[in-house]
């Protein structure tokens, strides 16, 4: 029996692969506001957390998140996701 290999390359053009180096080397600190969810990237640590009060800590920005029925849906490394009734979201430098 005889068996070929064959080696095949997939070229990932320049603007592909700048935007997946850009997301996977990001620092800054970034969230995004759903309709009862908030998405925050690099986040630093969480101070409180509580079924009616969140409080986070990022590099140079706390930032404090009420409502009701808080709860922590993904949290990954510095990454989290918020879901609940979101009531109030502010951010103050540190």
């Amino acid at each position: 029996m005889l068996f070929f290999i064959v080696k095949t390359y997939i070229y990932i053009g320049d603007n592909m692969f700048n935007y997946i180096s850009n997301y996977i080397n990001d620092k800054e600190f970034k969230f995004t506001i759903y309709e009862n969810k908030i998405h925050i990237i690099n986040m630093k640590r969480i101070i409180t957390l509580e079924d009616n009060y969140i409080s986070l800590l990022s590099i140079n920005k706390k930032i404090n998140i009420k409502g009701n029925n808080l709860v922590l849906s993904k949290l990954v490394d510095n990454e989290l996701l918020i879901k609940g009734n979101i009531s109030n979201i502010e951010v103050l430098d540190d």
